[in-house]
C-alpha cells in the first residue's frame, strides 16, 4: 500500500516540466498561425504606403525645383530688362533657350510700368488681356515686391489647367514692369514625373477646391488602397499633388501557407530538442562555460592591449598581463587600488584628477592620449579607450579601459611631420626658383636698356664738360630708359594684378583691355617656349558687360594650354593665334593652336572637375573657365583646328545701348 504522505520523486517533480514545454510549443504555434500572416499584410501594407509617401515627396520635390529653376531664369533676365535691355535678337535668344530648357512654357511676356506688351515668346497673349487669377496674383506681387503665382485656371473635362508666375520688375525702388511666365501643368506632370512611377500610379494635379486641374494616368486609374497628398509650396497659389497607387491590397492566403509550414516545423524541432537533450545540453553547457572561462583568460593575457576594469568609485578591479607590462607593475600592486596610481606621471597629474572626478560624477572620456610612468620612470605614450562596465542584469557596475602603447606610432608620426616639412620646402624653394627665374630673365632685358641709356646719357654730360648740351639726344636716351622702366612695372603689375584676390565686379570692358591686361604674362610664357603670338581684334569689336579679372584669368588659362599643346610642335610652326568676332548680339574670342589636337575620348570628359591630360595637373582649370563663362551668361566651346590643333571660343553677350521703349 502506498504512503499518501510520501514526498515525490525529483523525476515525478520534473515530469509535468517537461509536458509543459511541448503544450506551450502548441499553444505559441496556434498563437503565431494567427498573428504572423495577418502581421506580415500588414508589414507589406505599411511598407507600400510609406514607399508611396517617399516617392511622393521626390515627385513634390521634383516639381518645385523644375518651377524654381525657371523661377532664377527669369529673375536673372529680368535683372537685365532693368538694368540695360538686350538688343531684340539677344532677347528673343534669352526667350528661345528658356523654352528649351523648360517644355513646361507656354507663354512669356514681358510687360513696361503701365501693362504694355514689350515682348513675348510662344503662344499669344489672351485678347482680354491677363486672367482674373494672374491680376489677383499681380496684385500680391505689388504689395509683397516679390514673384508669385497665380492660382491654376483653364481647366475643363477636356483640358488640363494652366498656371501663371507673375514677376515684378523694380529699377531703383520703382516699379519698371513685370515679366508673366505661364506653364501647362500637363506638360509639367508628363516632363518631370519618371514613367516607372506613372506606371504604378495615377498622380493628379488639385487646386484650391480639390478640383483636378492636371493629371497622368500611365497605368491606368488608382484603386483607392494606396495614396498620398503633397502641397507644392508655390508662393502665392494653392496646389496639391496627389497619387493613387494602381496597385490592391496584399493577399493573406500564400503568407498563410508558408507561415503555417514553418511555425510548424520549427515547433517539432525545437520540441524534440528539448525533450532528448534537456540533461545533455545542460552539461554541454556547464562543460562549455568553464572551457570559455579558460580561453578568455588566456586570451586575455595573450592580448597587446592593455585591459583595465574599475568599480564606479576608481578602484581596479581587474589588469590583464599587457596592462601590467606596459605600466611596468605586477598584477597584485594595482588589484584594488585607488586613486592617485602609481603609473600616474607628475606632469599629467592634473589631467588624471580631473578624469577621475569625471569618473565619479558617472561619466567619461570615451578615446583620450596621456601619458603613463613605469616603475623606472620611462614615459610611455598611450591611447586609452573607456566604456561602462555593464553585468548580465544590464546594470553598470563600473568601466572598463582598453590602453594601447603607441610609442612607435608616436615616433612613426614624428618622421612623416619632419618629411612633410621637408616636402613642404622643397616645393616651396622650386616654386620660388621658378617663379624667380622666369621673372629674372624677363625683368634682366628693360632693367640693362635702363642701365644702357642712362650710362649713354651720363657719357654725353661728361664730353659736353662745360660745354653745350644736345637736348634732342639726351631726351631720346632719357625717353627709351623710362619707357624700359615701364616696360619692367607693366610686368610687374600684370602678376600683382591677376594673383590679388577680391570679389566678382562687373562693368563695362572691351576684349581689347583684356588682352592687353595679360599680354605681359602671354608674351612671357609664349617667348620661353618658342611660340609666335598673334592678337587679331577687329576694330569695332563691341564691349561687354563682365569681370574683367575673370576674362583675364580665363585667357590666361586657354592660352597657357595652347602654349603647353605645341611643346612637340616645330618651331616654325608654333603660333598662337588670338582672334575676336562679333555678330547675333555675341562677342566672341577664339584661342587658336597648332598643337596635338583633343582625342574623342578626352574630348567627352574635357570640362569635368577633376580630369586632366597632364601628369602634374589637377583637372580644374577648363572647368573654372567654363564656369566663370557661365557666370556672365555666355559659352565655352571647343574645336579641331582645319591646319592642326584645338579652337577654344568663348562667346558673351555683346554690351550695346538700351532700344527706345514706345
Amino acid at each position: 500500500m502506498k504512503n499518501p504522505f510520501a514526498q515525490p520523486s525529483p523525476e515525478q517533480r520534473s515530469r509535468p516540466l517537461r509536458w509543459l514545454v511541448p503544450v506551450l510549443l502548441v499553444l505559441l504555434f496556434l498563437a503565431v498561425l494567427i498573428w504572423l500572416p495577418w502581421q506580415a499584410r500588414q508589414m507589406e501594407s505599411n511598407e507600400r504606403q510609406e514607399q508611396l509617401i517617399a516617392d511622393t515627396l521626390w515627385v513634390e520635390q521634383t516639381l518645385r525645383f523644375e518651377l524654381a529653376r525657371s523661377e532664377e531664369a527669369l529673375a536673372a533676365l529680368g535683372a537685365d530688362l532693368v538694368v540695360a535691355p538686350p538688343p531684340t535678337p539677344v532677347l528673343r535668344a534669352r526667350f528661345a533657350q528658356m523654352f528649351k530648357n523648360g517644355p513646361e512654357l507656354v507663354r512669356v511676356a514681358w510687360l513696361d510700368e503701365a501693362g504694355k506688351l514689350m515682348a513675348s515668346h510662344g503662344a499669344d497673349m489672351p485678347a482680354a488681356g491677363l486672367p482674373e487669377a494672374t491680376r489677383q496674383a499681380a496684385e500680391m506681387a505689388h504689395a509683397t515686391r516679390r514673384g508669385r503665382y497665380s492660382e491654376p485656371y483653364g481647366a475643363t473635362p477636356s483640358t488640363h489647367g494652366l498656371i501663371d508666375f507673375y514677376l515684378p520688375l523694380y529699377r531703383q525702388g520703382q516699379y519698371a514692369g513685370s515679366l508673366v511666365a505661364t506653364y501647362s501643368l500637363e506638360v509639367l506632370l508628363n516632363e518631370t514625373v519618371p514613367w516607372w512611377f506613372a506606371q504604378d500610379n495615377a498622380l493628379s494635379l488639385l487646386d484650391r477646391d480639390d478640383h483636378v486641374v492636371a493629371q497622368r494616368a500611365a497605368g491606368g486609374p488608382g484603386r483607392g488602397v494606396y495614396t498620398h497628398r503633397r502641397d507644392l509650396d508655390l508662393p502665392g497659389a494653392l496646389v496639391a499633388l496627389s497619387t493613387d497607387s494602381v496597385k490592391g491590397a496584399p493577399k493573406l492566403l500564400p503568407n498563410l501557407l508558408v507561415g503555417s509550414v514553418i511555425v510548424l516545423a520549427l515547433g517539432l524541432v525545437l520540441s524534440l530538442v528539448a525533450l532528448w537533450r534537456h540533461i545533455s545540453r545542460t552539461l554541454a553547457a556547464e562543460a562549455a562555460l568553464r572551457q570559455q572561462m579558460a580561453f578568455r583568460t588566456a586570451m586575455e593575457n595573450s592580448l597587446l592591449t592593455g585591459l583595465r576594469a574599475r568599480d564606479l568609485e576608481g578602484r581596479v578591479t581587474y589588469v590583464n598581463r599587457a596592462f601590467c607590462q606596459i605600466v611596468g607593475l605586477p598584477e597584485e600592486a594595482l588589484v584594488g587600488k585607488k586613486p592617485p596610481m602609481p603609473y600616474w606621471a607628475p606632469e599629467a597629474m592634473g589631467d588624471y584628477e580631473e578624469r577621475f572626478r569625471g569618473v565619479l560624477a558617472g561619466t567619461i572620456t570615451p578615446q583620450f592620449e596621456t601619458v603613463y610612468q613605469r616603475s623606472d620612470g620611462a614615459r610611455v605614450p598611450v591611447l586609452v579607450f573607456e566604456a561602462p562596465l555593464v553585468d548580465v542584469y544590464g546594470k553598470q557596475t563600473g568601466w572598463m579601459s582598453s590602453v594601447l602603447d603607441i610609442t612607435d606610432r608616436k615616433r612613426v608620426e614624428e618622421l612623416n611631420r619632419q618629411q612633410e616639412e621637408k616636402l613642404q620646402a622643397s616645393a616651396r624653394l622650386a616654386t620660388m626658383g621658378e617663379i624667380s627665374s622666369m621673372l629674372a630673365h624677363e625683368l634682366n632685358q628693360p632693367l640693362a636698356a635702363i642701365s644702357s641709356y642712362t650710362a649713354g646719357a651720363l657719357n654725353m654730360l661728361e664730353r659736353a664738360d662745360g660745354g653745350e648740351v644736345q637736348p634732342g639726344l639726351l631726351k631720346r636716351a632719357l625717353e627709351q630708359a623710362r619707357q624700359q622702366a615701364q616696360r619692367a612695372g607693366q610686368i610687374i603689375r600684370s602678376v600683382h594684378e591677376f594673383v590679388k584676390k577680391r570679389e566678382p565686379l562687373r562693368e563695362t570692358v572691351s576684349i581689347r583691355s583684356v588682352v592687353d591686361g595679360v599680354r605681359a604674362l602671354i608674351d612671357l610664357q609664349a617667348r620661353q617656349a618658342a611660340v609666335v603670338l598673334r592678337v587679331e581684334l577687329p576694330p569695332d569689336l563691341p564691349p561687354v558687360l563682365a569681370d574683367r579679372i575673370l576674362l583675364e584669368q580665363v585667357l590666361l588659362n586657354l592660352t597657357r594650354n595652347a602654349i603647353e599643346a605645341m611643346q612637340d610642335t616645330p618651331p616654325e610652326d608654333r603660333v598662337l593665334r588670338i582672334q575676336g568676332a562679333h555678330g547675333r548680339g555675341q562677342v566672341s574670342v577664339s584661342v587658336i593652336d597648332r598643337g596635338h589636337g583633343i582625342a574623342p575620348e578626352v574630348a567627352e570628359r574635357l570640362f569635368s572637375p577633376f580630369h586632366s591630360t597632364k601628369a602634374e595637373g589637377m583637372g580644374m582649370g577648363l572647368s573654372i573657365c567654363r564656369t566663370a563663362i557661365e557666370f556672365h551668361g555666355g559659352t565655352l566651346t571647343h574645336a579641331p583646328n582645319p591646319a592642326g590643333g584645338t579652337i577654344f571660343t568663348f562667346s558673351l553677350p555683346a554690351q550695346a545701348a538700351a532700344p527706345a521703349l514706345g
